[in-house]
């Protein structure tokens, strides 16, 4: 008993924990022209390189594919969430590999016999321009666009009757270079062409629309093949069946969602996505300490993310007692994280710039955000005017509200008698994603280049922090 006592002490020795508000990093000599000339290039996870280290969190109300689309476009990447049915997440996944691909390798198709009516409601649905035209063996016979459809006053004919034939057509083989396609593009002044083997068998589609978006978004994140890059989140309950739809469905990385990360049924399906999925990173936690990263990383996870409790609509530390605060939970997590060169994301707790320059320097390859792309207009959160000012719901996935809706009151009936750790809320509307995202950048630029970092690496290995009192932090402050 005595032995007890005593090792129950030893334990419950509380250990200093500090927040991001707790610190600042100390300016050095630099010799840094611009901060632009800074370079904020790194890592999701061990395979998945991206020119920013902005990740947007898997929540209902912040990341589907129009979200991870823009955050994709802008050099970053996007963690759909998995609250929805198993079809619903993986069509968002395959939404974000469409959406700007030099080659479409699967391109949408259409048999010439069904009704205009149907072909009309597809284009919308799908959000595309138009439809290639096939028969069962996956041979070309035609095209139907908007333009075709958009007037037809008679939509029970069929698409045979409006489409243009594949006689009309501009083809190309698949092997086609990029040069020659920019130029057909160029002498015959079309949006798609299809390219199909000497049977006319189609295997993929280019579009004008593609190489404008290419020359346009210049930093985006992208896979091998030209698409950009996703991660969708997957659970511990269907988290094998989940999954193996999202690969199909093209997906870069599987995020393991779950509150407690260090926890044996985490543990066990990375190992299973390991062993299953050799040629997609899977990204463990979340976790607060450096043994928890070490037991995800020996389990063969290619990043940790870490964070219990600090996000804007997360009521972990009050609800359960239980968390770290973040920029002690990231220095201690860096440790085997660096080590073992797995790259750290730090989920939660940003609420200024400031705060990314603070992550990244404590050890974090990316930073994970909801509250700060919560109320763009790429997040799905509903929108609506109350008083005259315009908002989007925001809510925590642990929140009474989360679990009750979206069809999943029977998933997630248990919670009725639990106390939820998570809170729904509301925030003011913030417009176009870029408005958010720039300044988080141009504030890191601007912190690595007050200690002399010219990369993220050399930020790791230069920055040093300096506690402030609540003096210190308020003398920082605008007045």
């Amino acid at each position: 008993m005595p032995q007890n006592k005593k090792n129950s002490q030893t334990n419950n020795k509380p250990s200093l924990g500090l927040s991001f508000d707790d610190v600042l990093i100390i300016p050095q000599y630099s010799d840094i022209s611009s901060r632009k000339t800074v370079n904020v290039r790194t890592k999701f996870s061990r395979r998945i390189k991206i020119n920013i280290p902005i990740v947007s969190a898997n929540m209902d109300t912040v990341t589907e594919a129009d979200m991870a689309i823009a955050l994709s476009r802008y050099g970053g990447i996007g963690v759909i969430h998995r609250f929805n049915s198993i079809d619903e997440q993986a069509e968002e996944v395959r939404k974000v590999k469409r959406a700007e691909n030099l080659v479409i390798d699967d391109p949408i198709t259409i048999s010439k016999k069904t009704k205009l009516s149907d072909a009309v409601a597809f284009i919308k649905e799908k959000r595309i321009s138009g439809l290639l035209v096939v028969d069962k063996n996956r041979k070309l016979e035609g095209i139907v666009t908007w333009r075709d459809v958009r007037f037809s006053q008679n939509r029970n004919t069929t698409v045979e009757k409006v489409m243009t034939p594949f006689k009309k057509l501009i083809t190309a083989s698949p092997d086609i270079k990029v040069e020659k396609a920019i130029a057909i593009f160029d002498t015959y002044k079309i949006e798609k062409l299809p390219l199909m083997d000497k049977d006319r068998v189609l295997h993929g589609l280019i579009t004008a629309a593609d190489f404008l978006k290419i020359n346009k978004y210049k930093n985006a994140a992208k896979d091998k093949n030209g698409r950009l890059v996703v991660a969708a989140a997957v659970g511990i309950k269907d988290g094998m069946e989940r999954a193996r739809r999202l690969v199909e469905a093209g997906v870069d990385a599987l995020v393991i969602d779950i509150a407690h990360g260090h926890h044996k049924a985490v543990i066990d399906l990375v190992k299973k996505l390991k062993k299953t999925y050799t040629n997609v990173d899977i990204v463990g936690g979340n976790i607060a300490t450096s043994k928890g990263a070490y037991d995800l990383i020996k389990a063969g996870v290619d990043a940790v993310k870490v964070g219990i409790g600090p996000g804007a609509v997360c009521s972990t530390r009050v609800i359960a007692g239980t968390g770290v605060p973040q920029l002690t939970a990231i220095l201690n997590s860096s440790k085997p994280a660096h080590q073992h060169h797995i790259p750290l994301i730090a989920d939660g707790g940003l609420r200024h710039a400031g705060d990314v320059s603070k992550a990244i320097a404590a050890g974090a390859s990316t930073v994970m955000s909801g509250s700060l792309f919560a109320g763009t207009k790429e997040s799905p959160g509903e929108y609506f005017v109350e008083e005259g000012a315009a908002y989007k719901v925001y809510r925590g996935l642990a929140s009474r509200d989360a679990s009750f809706d979206r069809g999943l009151r029977e998933h997630n009936k248990d919670r009725a008698e639990r106390a939820p750790e998570g809170i729904s809320s509301r925030i003011v509307y913030k417009g176009d994603l870029d408005k958010v995202l720039f300044p988080l950048i141009d504030g890191l630029q601007s912190g690595m280049s007050y200690t002399g970092a010219k990369n993220i690496g050399e930020f790791w290995e230069k920055a040093e922090f300096v506690r402030v009192s609540k003096a210190g932090y308020k003398e920082g402050l605008p007045r």
